[in-house]
């Protein structure tokens, strides 16, 4: 009784879910879709078996029944450890290939190549760009084509290939429409980028889906997908909306604010985006891809030795071109160390001033010092 409560309960439960992740509208999120069938199908090769055989083992080995073949010693089968270790390598062979290929193919920074199975990209065919920034606490989008800009709302004709590239002025986000591709991180001083397409019409919804701080639950916005006809309207109401998103307009949107409704820019000063991703919209202020070259230009220079070349010492034979000097002793050490034994100690002399005749003790030292086995 209680059974049939419990199924229909979670019916009316999953009845008010969205199953837009598996039922997307755009070409890259299906394949996306396929990959997670793919791999859930399977795992499941492996836990239902087992699910079912713990379930069997426990009916057919229970206490009451006494035909069931009872074996406390047995420890091995050869053919058992066969199947349940070369099921699940396999298993893991076959997922393994599939997610490779799969994270290749759907390589969001990969530009796409059709727009459906079967349709590969017409030649000629130009990407819709779209420049994305995620702000505190709303989504700016800026179209460089047609010099417009929005807040919170996304559109795109239908079968277009969407270029987008994203970044974020302050915290880390992740820009996310479920029906159209795969989630993709939008963070601070960085461009990161994604490839998709829309197949269908409608209008879908696009969301933050890292959480980044008190306006994150109303960080959601429009996207709608359009025929080429009704796009071509939309951007004709957004330059006939008025507005001018300059530098001073963005420092003013790029103050935190919640819930924020739409708005439409007709026009967009242009390097806009390359200033948000490099944090220099203020005016004055250095771009950090400018700073970085300058210090990568001065890390590069040759450091420049302040006490000047090393003299050579006289009479020492000049170097030739790429060639090391060889250091030479000079006269001074060569007289010092002409006088000295292989010890160091200094030899007995010949020549020594009168009235200094060598003494047996020193005669016995350098003679055990230039031989030193004896």
């Amino acid at each position: 009784m209680m059974r049939p409560i419990m199924i229909l309960a979670t019916s009316l439960l999953l009845g008010g879910c969205n199953m837009v992740v598996l039922n997307p509208a755009g070409d890259v999120a299906a394949q996306q879709r396929d990959l997670l069938i793919i791999a859930t199908v399977l795992m499941l090769l492996i836990i239902v078996p087992v699910i079912v055989l713990i379930a069997l083992f426990a009916w057919r080995y229970r206490a009451s029944n006494k035909d069931a073949n009872y074996q406390p010693n047995w420890d091995h089968s050869t053919q058992l450890e066969l199947l349940i270790w070369a099921a699940p390598l396999l298993i893991i062979i076959c997922l393994g290939a599939v997610t490779w290929v799969g994270t290749h193919l759907l390589d969001p920074y990969r530009p796409i190549e059709r727009t459906v199975a079967g349709k590969p990209i017409a030649p000629g065919v130009k990407p819709l760009e779209v420049q994305v920034v995620a702000l505190d606490w709303k989504w700016l989008f800026i179209y460089p084509e047609y010099g417009i800009a929005t807040v919170n709302e996304l559109a795109a004709p239908v079968d277009r290939p969407i270029a987008f590239h994203i970044t974020a002025a302050s915290v880390m986000n992740a820009f996310y429409v479920p029906a159209l591709a795969g989630m993709i991180y939008a963070m601070p001083s960085m461009e990161t980028r994604l490839h998709a397409v829309i197949n269908k019409p409608g209008d879908y919804t696009g969301m933050s889906a890292n959480y980044s701080g008190a306006g994150f639950s109303g960080m959601h916005f429009h996207f709608y997908g359009m025929t080429d006809k009704d796009f071509a309207g939309w951007v004709a109401r957004n330059k006939a909306a008025g507005g001018n998103l300059d530098r001073a307009a963005y420092a003013q949107l790029e103050r935190p604010s919640e819930h924020v409704p739409v708005q439409r820019f007709a026009a967009v000063e242009p390097g806009l985006f390359r200033a948000a991703v490099n944090f220099c919209v203020k005016p004055g202020s250095v771009c950090t891809d400018a700073m970085m070259r300058q210090d990568a230009a001065r890390d590069t220079q040759p450091t420049q030795n302040e006490h000047g070349p090393m003299p050579m010492p006289a009479g020492a034979p000049m170097p030739k071109p790429g060639q090391s000097p060889v250091p030479q002793p000079s006269p001074v050490a060569k007289r010092d160390s002409a006088g000295l034994t292989g010890a160091g100690l200094p030899r007995p002399s010949s020549t020594s001033a009168p009235n200094s005749a060598p003494t047996p003790a020193s005669v016995a030292l350098a003679t055990a010092a230039s031989h030193p086995s004896l």
